[in-house]
């Protein structure tokens, strides 16, 4: 671990416990998903084995691994003990022995554990430790996680310009269209990400003509037909610097051939809504907002009902996570908050557009990640 990951880390750490005691946590369990990595620098495999940071509020966390994983895991260099647990021991156990030795130094009483550990996990801690009050980890890592710090602010610029890349490749017709099935650009698609620089590709949606109306189409052996809208939504996780990977989510819209006169209008609504909820991004203000000030433009237009998910969603070591940009989601939004912006319009079994790019919100307002051409390009004609 670098000495700059050691700080950021160690900051990150001091900032869990701080939220601990105001929550009355008296023990955080981190398990799979990205509160690991993004506390330790270990991702974990998402084996049947257990994995678990176990992290009082006072004293050392411990990461509890699997033997045959303990080469994977980055020097602590001090900042947790790590337990390598064999097959013929019981890590339950090894878990239950540092909780309960947290206990011996303070009333404690209520455990926080990972929203995506195993159901089995929670299952055996629980039995083993009845009478305990339980939480999800998300109550005390959320709000944290989803202020980026300058370390993940860099990875995700970086990662954003890439996605850039290819989107300019796809817009100037370097990557074709008409003619190919949807799940061949796809694979393309996900060939230019990693020579890009991304170390792996999370999804690269193509959907084209009638199945671009479902947002989260899987690419088929559809054959894409000339004078079709075609919704190209792609992203993975690019490690800047030997980090754990943040991610980047791109979506561009395509013509191929002109469009006609209702598609073309239906673009611009789009577009004029993406630009609305960039606008309304400012600090202090709730996410769900930025939500209504898009859903506002195509509501007005007489769209609304054709629009049918949320505007956008937090960005980070995981595709989707906090802050959501949804309407009920009163929280604020706050300096260092990265997310999406992705309006769209879908037209069941004729067309669909959609228009993403990843927002940064800093000091001076709204900063998009994301500088690739936004107009509705027509290719292949």
């Amino acid at each position: 671990m670098s000495a700059p990951e050691a700080t950021g880390r160690s900051a990150r750490l001091q900032r869990v416990r701080d939220r601990m005691r105001q929550l009355g946590v008296d023990v955080l369990l981190l398990s799979h998903g990205a509160d690991l990595p993004w506390l330790t620098g270990y991702r974990a495999m998402p084996l049947e084995r257990l994995t678990l940071l176990v992290l009082p509020v006072d004293g050392e966390p411990e990461l509890i691994v699997p033997a045959l994983e303990a080469p994977r895991v980055p020097d602590p260099t001090g900042a947790f003990l790590l337990r390598p647990w064999t097959e013929d021991e019981n890590p339950i156990s090894i878990a239950c022995t540092r909780i309960k030795a947290a206990r011996t130094t303070r009333a404690c009483d209520t455990l926080a554990i990972s929203d995506r550990a195993w159901s089995t996990t929670l299952l055996a801690l629980q039995s083993a430790l009845p009478d305990l009050h339980w939480l999800p980890a998300s109550r005390v890592t959320g709000a944290l996680r989803a202020v980026k710090d300058q370390s993940e602010i860099a990875a995700l610029q970086a990662a954003a310009q890439a996605a850039d890349h290819v989107a300019a490749a796809l817009q100037g017709g370097e990557i074709r269209l008409a003619g190919r099935s949807e799940a061949a650009v796809s694979v393309e698609i996900t060939a230019r990400l990693l020579e890009q620089g991304h170390d792996a590709v999370n999804f690269a949606i193509v959907g084209s003509g009638p199945n671009a109306a479902s947002p989260h189409h899987e690419p088929s052996q559809r054959l894409i037909g000339s004078g079709e809208t075609v919704v190209c939504d792609f992203g993975g996780a690019l490690s800047l610097g030997g980090d754990v990977g943040y991610c980047s989510d791109i979506t561009r819209t395509l013509m191929t051939g002109p469009p006609d006169a209702e598609i073309a209008d239906a673009y611009e609504v789009l577009r004029v809504a993406h630009d609305a909820a960039v606008v309304a991004v400012s600090d202090g203000v709730p996410a769900e907002s930025v939500d209504q000030a898009a859903r506002r433009v195509i509501t007005d237009a007489g769209l609304g009902e054709y629009f049918i998910h949320r505007t956008g969603h937090g960005i980070g070591i995981e595709e989707h996570e906090d802050p959501y940009i949804v309407t009920g989601n009163d929280n604020p939004l706050v300096v260092g908050n990265v997310f999406s912006i992705e309006p769209g319009i879908y037209m069941p079994g004729r067309f669909g557009m959609r228009l993403e790019d990843i927002v940064l919100l800093t000091q001076d307002g709204p900063e998009l990640l994301n500088n690739a051409d936004r107009s509705l390009f027509i290719v292949d004609t």
